[in-house]
């Protein structure tokens, strides 16, 4: 007996021993990791990355910016189901244990063995808080002494932060995969958009349960090429939950025999054709807040964009390049390949496609007859990359390459790759296309707020990025002049003031010879109107009305319409021999339209942090009374409009009636035909390199650029109302369909008196035309002519109606 309890004396000796070893062994283990663990207090104050996502003025999305597609939410707005769809794939324990489950360790070591040997990824019995701990602080290497450091980390959270702030932590960092090639989803809010094309409140079970299923391994369960196996996880994470009891089994059983249901979304700015416009405001963001702001900030931007007229604006552009392309024939297939005895719609798809000319769609010509010819359409991606197995067919019939004023053997052959367009409301039908080697721009802006509608910036984004709207700089040629008549008209001017149109010399100086310009159909006019020199875009009278104001008091109206920032001061700028933008050129018409208020053209409205704080703001007016807490009879809130008034309204009036003349009259007469109030100026380069429009109605200001990237003559007979213009109406008639004939506004003192336009004297006979005046001027009773030399300056000369024929011919003196 006493031996036994001697026995039993040691045995308990040496366990109290080895438990006091093991004891000592597990603290110097847990010291010797603990000694460099990461500080997991920063998770208190962690902002993950966070997309940036930019809004249309009519709140539809156009483009997202992020190297992590995250949208952070938190716990409080994360759905039940949601939440309990990952507890029951991930951790059932967690809200139980104290961040490392012993449970589920056990339960992974089980499964891992039962496993071996098979082709399943081994389960690796983290908690979600240690996944959070390893995601944030310790890393994914794969080691015993990362498995030690991530419980350790794991259990110091657990006592420092609660379980709903853990588990948000998880929900928003979590990566799930790519639905989209390249569109990584982090987090579920941004997945539940990617993969089904919804907010996590609107997910039902069967999707979330999905979404559950994905952090195990992303990659492996993708719904269309492992279909299956992502079906498969879905169902057991859809079982465990019905085990769990946090769904009905019923409604199990249900969502078990439901396809995955993913609908990846498309968010593209080529939706709306605005690729150029969202990446001028990405650019703008990048300017103001960096990259990394703008990459992970979370901002969230609302611009100025209007779809449907971004709409209207590419196809007015699109049909005005193709309109002036087609005209100079068929250049050839893009490229050629061999279809002869295979499926032509695989080596089609493994072809380049540009994505934002729509409708267009490359093609491969299948079979040529003696007057037609088919052609296969590129078979469309789905989502994932995979082709679809629908292969559509379109005849282009001789009505589809007329244009090309060819027979169709010798245009197109078997092999062809070609772009063509589906004939609208003829179902089977195409028609051949090309991509047009000139290019252009069209800028659409409010005049009265500088918010830009729409912008265009070239034929295609996805060909070339460069922006014609605001990266091009081009001689904006004659459409320059009304900044010439505009200064003019501010100091002293009228519109029946008398100007002669005839040959001019001008000495430059410094060796540079005698500079003669001359009118674009080589006639002098002889003297007459300004009204009639801006409507048929004189160049003799502008060079001389110029030299009379002074070049340098011309370039600092330019400086005030953000034409020029320091124009040089030599007159053959006053015909728009400097280069400039689409952008600015459309901004200065605008102030012209709006009274001659300065504005900013702007692409953004708001934009707000990731907390939803409004950190910019374009319209910078203040409302006077709109923060008053109660209403006490005191004065109703109102605008104050602090803008500089950089042109006299009276003037800013005086041209936009003369502009309405160009339209009316003058070079631009093709753009009677939308039938709405509408001004404007053409201008044409030397050697037709640049054609422009720029122009507006009460309360639309339009640009519109067209010409070579590498400049060269558009043609020798080329001119801006043949081939600008027209791509203004096109735009306006589309914009203005809906809309009342409104007129221009006529500000206060401004007096309407009926003069003959011809002489600009006061008449009141048939014909005569309302000519606008300021106060203390009035049409003149005869002729003042003025004429300007290299030597005389300027010099008024009276002449009477009936000597003006002998005027005109050069008599007089004049030059």
């Amino acid at each position: 007996m006493r031996f036994v309890l001697r026995f039993f004396g040691w045995l308990f000796a040496v366990g109290a021993v080895v438990f006091l070893l093991g004891i000592a062994a597990v603290a110097l283990v847990i010291w010797h990791y603990s000694k460099d663990l990461p500080d997991y207090a920063q998770l208190r104050n962690y902002e993950p990355p966070v997309m940036s996502r930019v809004h249309a003025g009519d709140g539809s999305l156009i483009a997202e910016y992020a190297k992590e597609r995250r949208l952070y939410l938190p716990i409080q707005a994360v759905p039940r189901l949601v939440i309990n769809a990952y507890l029951a794939a991930e951790d059932k324990n967690f809200y139980r244990h104290a961040g490392v489950d012993p449970e589920g360790l056990v339960r992974a070591v089980v499964a891992s063995f039962r496993n071996r040997g098979s082709n399943r990824r081994l389960q690796g019995g983290s908690t979600i808080t240690q996944q959070v701990a390893k995601n944030f602080l310790v890393g994914d290497e794969r080691s015993f002494d990362r498995k030690i450091r991530e419980a350790l980390v794991a259990m110091r959270m657990e006592a420092t932060y609660s379980k709903d702030k853990i588990l948000e932590l998880y929900l928003n960092e979590i990566y799930l995969g790519a639905v989209t090639p390249g569109r990584l989803s982090h987090g579920i809010a941004a997945a539940a958009l990617d993969y089904f094309g919804k907010s996590v409140h609107e997910l039902q079970l069967h999707e979330a349960a999905y979404l559950a299923a994905l952090p195990k391994a992303p990659s492996e369960l993708h719904p269309f090429r492992n279909r299956d196996r992502a079906i498969e996880r879905r169902n057991y994470v859809l079982e465990r939950m019905a085990v769990d009891g946090t769904a009905k089994r019923e409604d199990v059983e249900a969502a078990k025999k439901l396809p995955l249901g993913v609908q990846p979304r498309n968010i593209s700015p080529n939706n709306i054709a605005a690729g150029f416009f969202a990446e001028e405001v990405r650019r703008d963001l990048a300017e103001r807040y960096g990259e990394k702001k703008v990459y992970e900030g979370g901002l969230s931007v609302r611009t100025t964009i209007d779809p449907k007229m971004q709409f209207m604006a590419r196809k007015a552009l699109v049909d005005g390049l193709v309109r002036y392309d087609e005209v100079r024939g068929w250049r050839g297939a893009t490229q050629k390949i061999d279809i002869a005895g295979r499926d032509w719609g695989l080596p089609l798809a493994a072809l380049p496609a540009l994505a934002d000319v729509q409708p267009w769609r490359l093609a491969v010509v299948t079979e040529v007859t003696a007057d037609s010819a088919r052609v296969g359409l590129q078979p469309r991606r789905e989502a994932g990359n995979v082709i679809s197995e629908q292969r559509d067919i379109l005849t282009i019939n001789p009505e589809g390459y007329r244009w090309t004023r060819r027979n169709v053997r010798q245009v197109l052959s078997v092999g062809d790759v070609v772009y063509v367009e589906p004939v609208e409301n003829r179902p089977g039908l195409g028609r051949l296309r090309q991509l047009p080697e000139v290019n252009g721009s069209i800028v659409v802006m409010d005049p009265h707020t500088g918010r830009v509608f729409a912008m265009v910036g070239g034929f295609s984004y996805d060909q070339s990025e460069f922006n014609r709207a605001t990266q091009a700089l081009r001689q904006p040629g004659s459409s320059f002049k009304p900044f010439v008549y505009a200064t003019a008209l501010d100091n002293g001017y009228t519109p029946s003031s008398i100007v002669l149109d005839g040959p001019i010399e001008i000495d430059q100086g410094g060796g540079l010879g005698v500079w003669k310009p001359d009118n674009y159909d080589g006639k002098p006019a002889g003297p007459r109107t300004l009204r009639f020199g801006i409507e048929h875009s004189k160049n003799l009278m502008t060079v001389r009305l110029a030299k009379d104001v002074g070049m340098p008091l011309v370039a600092e109206y330019a400086r005030r319409f953000g034409v020029y920032d320091d124009m040089l001061p030599v007159l053959s700028m006053s015909l728009g021999a400097g280069e400039t933008t689409v952008m600015r050129m459309t901004t200065g018409y605008a102030m012209l339209a709006n009274g001659g208020r300065r504005i900013k053209p702007t692409l953004i409205d708001r934009i707000q942090d990731r907390w939803g704080a409004t950190i910019y703001r374009h319209d910078e007016r203040v409302c006077e009374g709109c923060a008053a807490p109660t209403w006490s009879n005191q004065r109703e809130p109102r605008l104050v409009d602090n803008r500089e008034q950089v042109l006299d309204p009276l003037t800013a009036y005086q041209m936009t009636s003369m502009l309405e003349g160009v339209v009316q009259r003058g070079t631009a007469t093709v753009i009677k035909d939308v039938g709405k109030r509408l001004a404007g100026k053409t201008g044409t380069t030397n050697e037709a390199k640049d054609v422009w429009f720029v122009g507006f109605s009460p309360d639309l200001a339009v640009g519109v650029y067209l010409g070579f990237d590498k400049p060269k003559s558009l043609g020798d007979s080329a001119t801006a109302g043949q081939y600008a213009a027209p791509v203004f109406r096109d735009f306006m008639r589309q914009a203005l369909r809906d809309k009342p004939d409104t007129p221009f506004r006529v500000p206060a003192n401004i007096k309407l008196i009926p003069v003959d336009l011809r002489t600009g004297m006061r008449s009141s006979g048939a014909g005569s035309f309302l000519e606008a005046f300021k106060p203390g001027t009035a049409p003149p009773d005869s002729y003042s002519i003025i004429g300007l030399s290299a030597t005389d300056g300027r010099r008024g000369i009276s002449v009477s109606p009936e000597a003006d024929r002998n005027v005109g011919s050069g008599t007089g003196g004049l030059y």
